[in-house]
């Protein structure tokens, strides 16, 4: 299987399945002497990890982080630093119930990778999707908060959150408050909303899509102004989540009903007087706020009854059993973090090889 590396220069290849063993990634072109806390990186997993109520699923995942290989502690210090060398993270299984999908082994569920993954591979796991799970998504996150703590030392930072769920949108955007409900939405108001939406929905079987909106300060320079802009890369990131259908930056969508007069982002001494470019020109950072949303589908492991086929192509009724959430949402604002930070720092790293060449 191909494609499971990320990057050119801070490179992350993902491995394991969401039934299997474990779960982890490989970080290679890290580089040396930044100081990697284990610490604040459990701290990411534990954002995203399952069992913590709302919309999540009931599976419990201590989803705690092994640092194999890629740091050392100095005698005398009480700190670790990273090595240059590849930085090894296992996340081992503890709670994975594959009984729960006997009844789906020779059954496509609609809205999965079954039908794709057969016919690509000719066998697929149907242990909870295996590769194609979310589950996956945890080893993005660990490799997220190391391209977080390496991404702090050049004061870069980034937050995400959420402004739609099951259609319900934010009305106001206070980052003060997003650690303060399970849905890291900025709007109180809208929070509450959402947590009675989710409970309408968990009744029904059903599940709910919605939008993540990303931030990030970053300094102008990052990108590459042809192939590889900043936004191309952003939304490649981005769009490898399995449930994320769509991204827009700065202004998005909204762009294609603009006049050129509105949607230029005038500039005086100060810089930017708007920005609906999204922080982000010819591809590359121009030093405004980056702005990126995304929509997130809903979960497709629903309880209701759906029409599929079996792999005789015979017509069957299912529902799908197992533990499962009601939607993506929040459990994939640290993914779509991890995925904009792991960007970012491959692009800085880009960045700071023309401005420092040789060294």
């Amino acid at each position: 299987m191909a494609g499971n590396t990320f990057g050119k220069v801070f490179r992350v290849t993902t491995w394991g399945e969401s039934h299997g063993t474990g779960i982890g990634a490989v970080i290679d072109g890290c580089p040396p002497g930044i100081i990697l806390d284990p610490i604040l990186l459990q701290a990411e997993m534990d954002r995203r990890r399952p069992g913590q109520g709302g919309a999540s699923s009931p599976r419990k995942e201590p989803d705690q982080v092994e640092i194999l290989s890629g740091i050392f502690t100095p005698p005398g210090e009480d700190v670790s630093y990273t090595t240059g060398t590849p930085i090894s993270l296992a996340i081992y299984n503890k709670d994975a119930h594959s009984k729960s999908y006997d009844t789906l082994r020779d059954i496509f569920r609609p809205g999965h990778g079954d039908v794709t993954y057969l016919a690509k591979y000719g066998i697929r796991d149907h242990r909870g999707g295996g590769r194609a799970s979310a589950r996956e998504t945890a080893a993005r996150v660990a490799a997220g908060a190391v391209a977080k703590q390496l991404l702090a030392t050049h004061g870069i930072d980034v937050c995400a959150y959420t402004v739609a769920l099951g259609g319900i949108k934010v009305r106001e955007r206070n980052l003060d408050i997003i650690n303060s409900n399970r849905f890291f939405c900025p709007d109180a108001e809208a929070a509450e909303k959402m947590e009675e939406r989710v409970r309408l929905v968990r009744k029904e079987g059903d599940t709910l899509g919605g939008i993540v909106e990303i931030i990030a300060d970053c300094p102008a320079g990052l990108g590459e102004p042809v192939f590889d802009k900043l936004e191309a890369e952003l939304a490649h990131g981005l769009m490898s989540i399995g449930a994320v259908k769509g991204v827009e930056v700065g202004a998005g969508f909204q762009v294609a009903d603009m006049l050129g007069s509105e949607n230029n982002d005038p500039i005086n001494p100060d810089g930017f007087v708007s920005n609906n470019a999204g922080g982000i020109l010819a591809g590359i950072s121009n030093g405004s706020q980056i702005v990126l949303r995304v929509a997130v589908k809903p979960i497709p492991s629903i309880s209701k009854e759906q029409q599929s086929v079996n792999l005789h192509n015979e017509a069957v009724t299912i529902q799908v059993g197992g533990r499962h959430d009601i939607s993506a949402i929040p459990r994939i604002i640290p993914v779509c973090e991890a995925m904009v930070r792991l960007t970012l720092a491959d692009h800085l790293l880009r960045h700071m090889a023309i401005i420092f060449p040789g060294e």
